[in-house]
């Protein structure tokens, strides 16, 4: 159901409506640092881990 103010529904400009929208640069960020928690966990199970 959308949210109304006074029965009337709420109309965003095309700005107000992308302000949450992620760039490249979010993914690229999430892309590189998942890279590195999983590079960090492979070099620590390497070290402590392997017999």
């Amino acid at each position: 159901m959308a949210t109304t103010r006074e029965q009337q529904p709420i109309v965003e400009t095309a700005t107000e409506a992308r302000q949450g929208e992620p760039g490249p640069s979010v993914a690229a960020l999430l892309a590189i640092s998942t890279g590195l928690a999983i590079l960090i966990l492979a070099v620590i199970w390497f070290v402590f881990f392997r017999t």
